[in-house]
């Protein structure tokens, strides 16, 4: 069996790795990424994509016979809008998932009668899906928008550029609203809306075989043409598989830059519940439940540019003020919407808060709350989960933040679980390879992926009486948050109305 390439872009940057089929990891090269920041812009420029994925795909190949690569996919952030034009070139930068200009076709959207007819509208409109770009693109942008062969997400973006076919998979489709379900794209809301269906990818089963890359892209990217582009999903879902979730109560937290929390259940009697999305794979007869926030690791980055910069080891040193500051931070909440927030909490005019703040206070006091808070984002996020009727029993951890020991603890003691820390920190990566080799048939389903591709590296049980401190200051987290509720939305206008004005030219995005 040939070996498999993952090509993972997060956020901050894109990697090339390299799998073998029993699960070893034989190379990887990576790639910082440019994120272009401006008021309710959140932009990146999808031709540096194509230009670095090349970079380290041949980096990820120095050592390795390109001849031994028989499979690529790609996994990428979801929500992100990739417009291209007949040739295939992209019409200005990706509008990402945290850019906020959609949040102005909500009210558009939601008050669509078509729209409220749709099983997902329960969820509402949101700041989020694909289509709020779109409509943002078509009332604002309309040169754009109407230059624009097909709207794509940026996994169906670059398996375009290798195979020339623009497909994607359920998953980022329901960003659209695609509901399999209930006959796919919805033609009578595209109508309604003037959107042309023509404009959106294809759809198939998640581990289709797309084809062989096109001889110009397998030498542009330093691969063989007879190398096959395999069909996987966003980075959020893949994550979830590579945690090697495969059995009811199981849960997996995956805290890189923003913090994926989700749970698997093959119950068909979940009830609704619109703070997170339960998301059925029908061929697989599952239920994926949950969601994503805006911030999980990149918390603690933020932490150490405000107050660990001159540290040698700033990720030991913030860990040590941790541990020294005593339980609950002396009083300290933290609220973590710094980038405003998604699941479980969807407002997108939060913001950061420390409440309770004394002149006591010391950076240790402020990085043990902000430690605290990513257990309470997971508490959050458990709890909307078992609204619907399900049970958590136990959460598996990965991303960067399960190296640090401190926080793993802290995730145990505030969610009450145990917590099953993986030897592979970089789960998305390993979910795709596992959902590529599922599809291409080399193993036979989920749990034979993951057993040999998601192992345990320990299990951290919760200290019970810390437990029960961390539910009561829960419930301060939480009405904290909901005392501020209204405020965040009242300093939001009033922030926009202070002259703080952006100037960005519709062209250059």
């Amino acid at each position: 069996m040939k070996h498999i390439l993952v090509l993972n872009m997060g956020m901050k940057s894109i990697r090339s790795i390299i799998f073998s089929a029993e699960g070893e990891k034989l190379a990887y090269a990576a790639r910082p990424l440019e994120t272009y920041l401006d008021a309710d812009y959140v932009l990146q420029s999808p031709e540096e994509w194509w230009e670095k994925a090349r970079t380290v795909i041949r980096e990820s190949l120095v050592d390795i016979d390109a001849e031994q690569v028989g499979y690529i996919t790609v996994t990428a952030s979801s929500s992100c809008l990739v417009c291209v034009d007949h040739a295939g070139e992209a019409i200005g930068k990706c509008m990402m998932v945290s850019d906020k200009r959609g949040l102005a076709e909500q009210e558009t959207l939601a008050a669509n009668a078509v729209f409220q007819s749709l099983p997902q509208a329960d969820m509402g409109a949101g700041a989020y899906p694909m289509l709020l770009k779109i409509l943002w693109l078509q009332k604002h942008a309309p040169e754009q928008f109407g230059q624009t062969n097909k709207f794509l997400s940026p996994n169906d973006f670059l398996l375009g550029r290798m195979t020339g076919r623009y497909v994607t998979d359920i998953f980022n489709a329901s960003k659209y609203y695609y509901d399999e379900a209930h006959g796919g794209y919805s033609q009578p809301l595209l109508q309604s809306l003037g959107l042309d269906a023509s404009l959106l990818p294809e759809v198939a089963p998640l581990g289709t075989v797309l084809g062989k890359l096109t001889e110009q892209a397998a030498t542009y990217l330093g691969l063989t043409p007879q190398t096959k582009a395999v069909l996987t999903t966003y980075d959020a879902i893949c994550s979830f598989f590579g945690s090697g979730v495969a059995e009811e109560g199981t849960a997996s937290d995956v805290s890189g830059t923003v913090t994926v929390f989700r749970a698997l259940s093959r119950r068909q009697d979940l009830r609704p519940n619109k703070a997170i999305f339960i998301m059925p794979y029908p061929d697989w007869q599952l239920n994926i439940v949950g969601g994503s926030n805006n911030l999980g690791g990149g918390l603690i980055e933020w932490v150490k540019q405000c107050y660990y910069q001159n540290e040698t080891y700033p990720y030991e040193v913030m860990e040590k003020d941790a541990s020294d500051a005593r339980l609950g931070a002396d009083g300290l909440i933290f609220l973590p919407y710094l980038l405003g927030e998604r699941a479980p909490v969807w407002n997108a005019a939060a913001r950061g808060v420390f409440f309770g703040l004394e002149r006591m206070h010391t950076r240790k006091e402020m990085t043990r709350a902000v430690f605290e808070s990513t257990g309470f984002i997971d508490l959050d996020m458990l709890r909307a989960i078992e609204a619907t009727g399900m049970k958590i029993r136990r959460i598996r951890l990965s991303g960067g933040l399960a190296r640090i020991n401190l926080i793993s603890q802290l995730k145990a003691d505030i969610t009450g679980r145990d917590i099953e820390v993986l030897s592979e920190f970089e789960t998305t990566s390993t979910g795709a390879a596992m959902l590529a080799l599922i599809g291409v048939g080399h193993f036979a389903d989920l749990a034979a992926a993951a057993e040999v591709f998601a192992t345990v590296r320990m299990i951290i049980k919760p200290n019970a009486a810390n437990h029960r401190k961390y539910e009561q200051l829960f419930r301060l987290y939480k009405d904290t948050y909901h005392s501020l509720e209204d405020m965040f939305t009242e300093r939001l206008q009033v922030v926009r109305s202070l002259n703080h004005k952006h100037e960005v030219r519709i062209e250059n995005l």
